[in-house]
Formats: structure tokens, C-alpha cells, sequence
């Protein structure tokens, strides 16, 4: 017996307001608190930005004093990367995801919700520094032995520490989630390589994350140790090696590279072929190459380390390694400009982000191949070189590829559209304000401008360049707010967008907008690679036998669903909430005594009741009764 999609939805939900949003297990509004978070720290990470060009905008500045300065650069660097884009990355991945596979919810839905508020508690704990003036200053790399006690003495390291302790326990919990997902939960007929790119680039990233994030938990966990209770992992006099944290951090760091980039690359595969109505070119391509990415990501970290002296034959391998992370990467710019190539382009402000997305990572992948080059690397080691390298790989590639997906996906989200016409303004003066801040960075660089220096002498022949890169990043400023502003205009006054906005070919456009809460009344069953398309288009299928669904009925072919009674969707839970905050107190617990190194009083109290509150919550959430 078909569900009728009208009853359904018109089952009240179980709770209303605020506590509705604390206790949600739904993936999709799961989705949104992760953009909003990400949005909102987006502003803060880009504050923090353009105070540090402020005072670089000329020689000998006195805007923020050296210590300001090196907490400037640590908690942007760490906000970037852990709250804007990974949870931008993350929004994506639970709005979208389940509903370009044809599921109903994800795998583990409270789990999915308790890694929401593991990022919040972590963001928290790393934010709420700022308010105890303890700010973690030592630069995000947080390398040893700048980050022992002798250095670091007060809790600022640990408040760092703690935080990504946290925020790498929500990574895990989602990745487990998102690959268990796609594994298990995809619709009949949707096999491996009739996924979705960006569906692949999840399940990609998913891998990386489990592989990636329990080296770092390590390496967090035992510089802890040493300033808990006095290891000596890092410390030279006691038998400990400082290079030991380079390699764990960076073991972790160049797989967390992709972790960020190839999300941004699964939305370009995504707009890219929409709006070019064609296929992508070489499908088989772009998945191998990505899985080709996070394989090689594994063996490139040590070029970050070609200065600490590992030798020749260590310097050989990571640089041949180095290349041959290009060829992959190279094939997927191949085939994007291959998917456009005769195309009938539509430029939407989605496309451009899209086609911007393209441009800005060549220069960043130019620049980056050229540190395998040791002796070249050397010179650039620790200079502004490197600075403008990682911007045109994270923003030019990380933010402008989210940017594409934010409006590609955003009529899905809300029902409504953004304005086009702001959204071409947001991404001219982001296009332009990004590469005047960024491309001049390369100059100053090969200048020897060192990077992280607060300031720098009139005689050094670096103002005009340096004054530029201020401006840019003004220019970049409002840019990024266009983009916010056109967020919010949308959806207070976006025009409904409609099912189907953008003659889309993948399973979340045949789903009203924004999805009702079960997702698909009926479960979609697959027959190639563009489901919607090819029932939309019989006629340019991609098999002759894919049927076609009439337009007034469903538009991909269904499978018969169970009666609506038998739609099981888990209920609400503030369980996954109360665990999270039992976590963020015990941690509390830990920074009271490594302010006080007072095990009785405060710190016992506060971590007995953090226990207390993990312990409740983790028995109701175990032995919640089902839905």
C-alpha cells in the first residue's frame, strides 16, 4: 500500500520551539545547526583575520601588541580550519547525503546529533579562552617544545588541547555515522559508481577522518600528559624528541588537507555538470582520483619537515610522493574543464563560486607541487610564501567550493532562492578582494617576509605590498558579508524556488523543498547515474530500459512503500545533549586543576558532577526505549 505523502506530513511533531532544535535527531536540522555554527564562527575566524592585516598594513605598527598578535594567528588558523570549514563540510554532508542516496534519516541518528554538540562543547572550550584571557598563542602547528611549561605556562595550551580533544571525538562519532550510511543505506539499484561525486567524496573523507583524527587524539593526549603529570615525550634533556609532535601532527595534518578539500571537490562535481547540462566527464575518473587523494595523503606529511633535517633519502621519498599526489588531482581539474567544454553553461552565482573554485586551486596546487622541490622549500619554508599557498587551497578552493554548494543547495534547505544579482556582486568582490590579499603574499614571501611576525621595518621594501594585501582583505571583508547578507535576505525574502530549481539530476530534487521529515514517501529505486534526469529526459537516459515516472506522480521510479504506521522515524532525544555536556564539564574539571594543580576542591567537585552528568546521560541514552 503507497504512503500518502499529505497524511504524513501532517503528523504534528513531538516537540516545538528552541527545545525542538536541543533535542532534534533529524539530519537535516542536524545540517542547518552545523552551517549556522559554521557561518557565525566564519565572522569570528574573518574579525580575527583582519585585525592581523590591520596591523601589517604599515611598518612598525602598534595596533595589538606581539602576544595579541600570536593569539590572533593561533585561534584563526584553529578556527578555519575545525569550525568553519570541516562543519561547513559537515552541514552538507547530513542535509544532503541521506537524500542523494534515496534514505530516510542516517545510520545512527543520536550519535549523528551527540557529534553536533561534541563541536559546540569544543568550540566552546576553545572560544571561551578569550573571556578567561588565557588565549592559546602558539600558533595552530602547537609545536613542541614551545607548547611545554617552561614556554607555555599558563592554561592557555590546554584550553587548545581540550578543545580539539573534544572536536575530534565529533569528528569521529560523524564519520562513523556517514560511512556506516552510504555503506548500508543506499536506495535499490544505487551500486558504488551510480553514487553521487559528492556522496563518494563523504565516503572518502569519512575514511580519512577514522584513519587521520586518532593520531592526532594521540599526540593532544600526550602533550597533556606532559603538562598534567610530567611525561617527557617531548622534552630533549629527559629523553623525549620535539620532532616526535611534528610527525604526529602532521601524520594528521596533511590528510586533514583533503579532509577539508575534497568535500569542496564533490560539490564542484555536483553544480558543475547541473549547470552545464551534461554528464560529468569521466565519472570513473574523478571517484578513482579521489580515492586516489586520500591514499596518497598519507605519505606526503613529511614534506612539511624537509627543514628539520630527516636526510636525503627521507627528503627523496616525500618529494616523489609529493608529485605524484598532483596526477590525481590534475585528472579532476581535467575532467571539471572537461564536464564544461561544449557544455550549455548557465551562470548561475553557484557556477561561478564553482568555475572560481577551479581557477583559485591551480594557483594553490601550482604553488604547493612546487614544494617538492626540497632545496625550493627550504627558501620558502616559514615565509609569507606559504601562507598565500594554503589560503588559495583552503579559500580559494575549501570556501569558494562551500560557497557553490550554500547557494546550489540552499533552495533546498529553505524552499527559497538567493538573489542572483547580490550573489554575483558577493563573488566579484570575493574573487577580487581574495586574490588582491592573497597573490601579493606570494611577492612579499620570496621578499623573506617571515610568517607570523607582528610587524616589520619601513626599510625592508615591503609597505606597498603589504598595504595591498590589507586592502584586499577589506575588500574581502565585505565580500564575505555579501554572502551572509544574501543568506539572510533569502530566507526572509528569497522566491520559492519550487521542486526542481536547477533541472537537477540527483535524488534530492525529486523530494519537495525544503523535505518533509521522513524525506522520501516512497523509496526511490536507481537505475543509472542521474536518476532524476533520466526520468525527466527518457529520451537521454543513460540505459534504454530506465523507465520513466509521469511528470504528476513521482518523478524517479519507487519501489511500493510500507503504510505510513510502518515509516519508522526515531524520536526526539535530549540524551546525545546531556553526554556532550557531561564531557565539556569534566574537561572543565581538568582546567580547573591545571590552573590550580589542586586535585581536592573545585577541580574533584566539578569533575564528579561532569561524570555524573555523562553517567545519566549515557544510561538514557543506552536504554531509551525505541520509538
Amino acid at each position: 500500500m503507497a504512503v500518502r505523502a499529505d497524511r504524513l506530513a501532517a503528523h504534528p511533531a513531538p516537540y516545538a520551539g528552541l527545545w525542538s532544535w536541543l533535542t532534534t535527531v533529524d539530519h537535516k536540522r542536524i545540517g542547518i545547526l552545523y552551517g549556522v555554527s559554521a557561518l557565525i564562527f566564519f565572522v569570528i575566524g574573518g574579525l580575527q583575520a583582519l585585525l592581523m592585516r590591520l596591523q601589517l598594513a604599515v611598518p612598525d605598527n602598534r595596533l595589538v601588541d606581539p602576544d595579541t598578535f600570536n593569539a590572533l594567528f593561533t585561534m584563526h588558523g584553529t578556527t578555519m580550519v575545525f569550525l568553519v570549514i570541516m562543519p561547513m563540510s559537515a552541514a552538507f554532508f547530513n542535509y544532503v547525503v541521506p537524500l542523494q542516496i534515496g534514505a530516510r534519516d542516517v545510520a545512527f541518528p543520536r550519535l549523528n546529533a551527540f557529534s553536533y554538540w561534541a563541536f559546540l562543547a569544543g568550540a566552546i572550550m576553545l572560544n571561551i579562552s578569550f573571556l578567561t584571557g588565557q588565549v592559546p598563542d602558539m600558533g595552530w602547528f602547537a609545536y613542541a617544545n614551545l607548547t611545554g611549561r617552561a614556554y607555555s605556562p599558563t592554561p592557555a595550551v590546554d584550553y587548545w588541547i581540550l578543545g580539539l580533544q573534544l572536536l575530534g571525538v565529533a569528528s569521529m562519532a560523524a564519520a562513523i555515522n556517514f560511512f556506516v550510511t552510504i555503506v548500508n543505506m543506499r536506495a535499490p539499484g544505487m551500486t558504488l559508481m551510480r553514487m553521487p561525486v559528492f556522496t563518494w567524496m563523504t565516503l572518502v573523507t569519512a575514511v580519512l577522518i577514522l584513519l587521520a583524527f586518532p593520531v592526532i587524539t594521540v599526540g593532544v593526549t600526550i602533550l597533556l600528559f606532559d603538562r598534567l603529570i610530567g611525561t617527557n615525550f617531548f622534552l630533549v634533556a629527559k629523553g623525549g624528541d620535539p620532532i616526535l609532535w611534528q610527525h604526529l601532527f602532521w601524520v594528521f595534518g596533511h590528510p586533514e588537507v583533503y579532509i577539508l578539500i575534497l568535500p569542496a571537490m564533490g560539490i564542484v562535481s555536483e553544480v558543475l555538470p547541473t549547470f552545464s547540462r551534461k554528464p560529468l566527464f569521466g565519472y570513473p575518473f574523478v571517484v578513482y582520483s579521489g580515492i586516489a587523494i586520500g591514499f596518497l595523503s598519507f605519505g606526503v606529511w613529511a614534506h612539511h619537515m624537509f627543514a628539520v633535517g630527516m636526510g636525503p633519502i627521507a627528503d627523496a621519498i616525500f618529494a616523489v610522493n609529493t608529485m605524484l599526489i598532483a596526477i590525481p588531482t590534475g585528472v579532476k581539474i581535467f575532467n571539471w574543464i572537461g564536464t564544461m567544454w561544449g557544455g550549455s553553461i548557465r551562470f548561475t552565482t553557484a557556477m561561478k563560486f564553482a568555475v572560481g573554485f577551479i581557477a583559485l586551486f591551480i594557483i594553490g596546487g601550482i604553488s604547493g607541487i612546487m614544494h617538492a622541490i626540497v632545496p625550493l622549500d627550504l627558501q620558502h619554508t616559514d615565509t609569507y610564501f606559504i601562507v598565500a599557498h594554503f589560503h588559495y587551497v583552503l579559500f580559494g578552493g575549501s570556501i569558494m567550493g562551500l560557497a557553490a554548494g550554500l547557494y546550489y543547495w540552499f533552495p533546498k534547505m529553505t524552499g527559497r532562492l538567493m538573489d542572483e544579482r547580490l550573489g554575483t556582486w558577493a563573488f566579484w568582490i570575493t574573487f577580487l578582494g581574495f586574490n588582491l590579499t592573497f597573490f601579493p603574499m606570494h611577492f612579499t614571501g620570496l621578499l623573506g617576509m617571515p610568517r607570523r611576525t607582528y610587524t616589520y621595518a619601513a626599510n625592508m621594501g615591503l609597505t606597498e605590498l603589504n598595504f595591498l594585501q590589507t586592502a584586499g582583505a577589506l575588500v574581502l571583508g565585505v565580500g564575505s558579508l555579501l554572502i551572509l547578507a544574501n543568506v539572510v535576505h533569502g530566507m526572509r525574502h528569497g522566491r520559492p524556488s519550487g521542486r526542481d530549481p536547477w533541472d537537477g539530476h540527483t535524488l534530492e530534487w525529486t523530494i519537495p523543498n525544503p523535505p518533509p521529515a521522513y524525506n522520501f514517501a516512497a523509496i526511490p529505486v536507481v537505475h543509472g547515474r542521474r536518476p532524476f534526469w533520466d526520468a525527466k529526459y527518457p529520451a537521454y537516459a543513460e540505459h534504454a530500459h530506465a523507465p520513466a515516472a509521469a511528470p504528476a506522480q513521482h518523478p524517479v521510479a519507487t519501489a511500493e512503500a510500507h503504510a505510513e504506521e510502518h515509516i519508522h522515524m526515531p524520536n526526539p532525544s535530549y540524551y546525545p545533549l546531556v553526554v556532550a555536556v557531561g564531557i565539556f564539564i569534566v574537561m572543565t574539571g581538568v582546567l580547573i586543576y591545571l590552573s590550580t594543580f589542586q586535585l581536592v576542591g573545585p577541580t574533584l567537585a566539578v569533575s564528579a558532577v561532569g561524570a555524573l552528568v555523562f553517567l545519566v546521560g549515557l544510561y538514557g541514552w543506552i536504554f531509551e526505549p525505541p520509538a
